[in-house]
């Protein structure tokens, strides 16, 4: 009998003391995972700052994939939201302030405890990645959580791992994204042809890439510095593509509304006559444009249509890469002039 009591004091001084050092514990806490994404940082942002792109790389819902997620009338922005249920509770989110491209801040909330902060921050590097750090504070956390919590390992553990497999997960999301590519053969069409000014060049194959992007602000920056209007997307003219050499000739140019007079030896003025074409649309990365050049000769060949010797072959850029940064979403059409 003398020996169960002192089994249940000790058992008493074992709770006591356990409950004395989880009243001593902080209150509040702080978690936080920093990793650099193989993605611009736009693209990241575009993604994290709505809530619809989260279930495709939260860590909870690969653990937990009978996960409800309940998503907000809106998503996007200030004021979006969405709410999840497993069979640990229900969970809100919502993000309550945003500065573009640089951080998001966003209030989460589980079950009954406390509100807590969730921040994102968003740095761009030199060479196309994105430093992404991912944190949560929180504060006035009350006895029963703190000893699970410990129990648990501490918020570390708790939240730690969840962060660093989610930003590995939006990793993975957003390369798979930019991936994404559609390659469309619209067929025979007449190209409407029109005035231009273009310049030039020729160089090896490898360092087409790196001519053309030294090329076409030549040619921009003369047209803006003579208050010359474009009149469409800007194109190249392939007028020599020699893999057996890798050698390739091609001019950059601009559309223009009419013909001008140029002062410059660099710049000069042509004037595509309207020819008939075969048109393939691309719309993902320019690393497809080969794919893209092969399906449409192929659909030449197959269709008994017949190449003009000599004519023109052109590569036009509808978009941006500076106002899209996601490759996914550029469009660039091909004419291949045929008889």
């Amino acid at each position: 009998m003398k020996a169960l009591k002192y089994i249940l004091f000790l058992v008493l001084i074992l709770i006591i003391g356990f409950a004395i050092y989880i009243a001593v514990q902080p209150n509040s806490f702080h978690v936080e995972r920093t990793k650099t994404l193989q993605a611009p940082t736009p693209v990241v942002y575009n993604n994290v700052i709505d809530f619809k792109n989260w279930e495709a790389w939260s860590s909870w819902v690969e653990e937990k994939p009978q996960t409800v997620i309940t998503l907000a009338d809106q998503t996007k922005g200030i004021g979006g939201a969405y709410s999840w249920q497993d069979d640990d509770g229900t969970g809100t989110m919502k993000t309550i302030d945003t500065e573009v491209n640089r951080s998001i801040t966003q209030e989460m909330q589980f079950a009954d405890f406390p509100v807590n902060m969730v921040n994102w921050k968003f740095k761009p590097n030199d060479d196309g990645t994105t430093e992404v750090t991912w944190s949560i504070d929180g504060e006035g956390l009350p006895f029963g959580f703190k000893a699970y919590a410990t129990v648990m390992g501490g918020m570390e553990s708790l939240i730690g791992p969840h962060y660093e497999r989610g930003l590995q997960l939006l990793d993975s999301v957003l390369i798979n994204d930019m991936k994404r590519y559609d390659i469309a053969i619209e067929g025979v069409t007449q190209h409407s042809g029109g005035f231009y000014l273009y310049n030039t060049t020729s160089c090896k194959m490898d360092n087409f890439k790196t001519k053309m992007q030294e090329q076409f602000p030549k040619i921009g920056g003369y047209a803006i510095a003579n208050n010359i209007k474009m009149a469409g997307s800007t194109f190249v003219i392939y007028h020599k593509w020699d893999e057996a050499n890798n050698a390739v000739m091609f001019s950059c140019a601009v559309p223009t509304s009419s013909k001008f007079e140029t002062s410059e030896p660099e710049v000069l003025t042509g004037q595509l006559e309207s020819f008939k074409a075969v048109k393939t649309v691309l719309k993902g990365d320019y690393e497809n444009l080969k794919e893209a050049w092969e399906k449409t000769m192929a659909y030449i060949q197959s269709n008994k249509l017949e190449i003009v010797e000599g004519g023109a072959m052109l590569e036009s850029y509808l978009t941006d890469p500076t106002n899209h940064p996601n490759p996914a979403d550029w469009l660039t059409e091909i004419f291949i002039e045929v008889k």
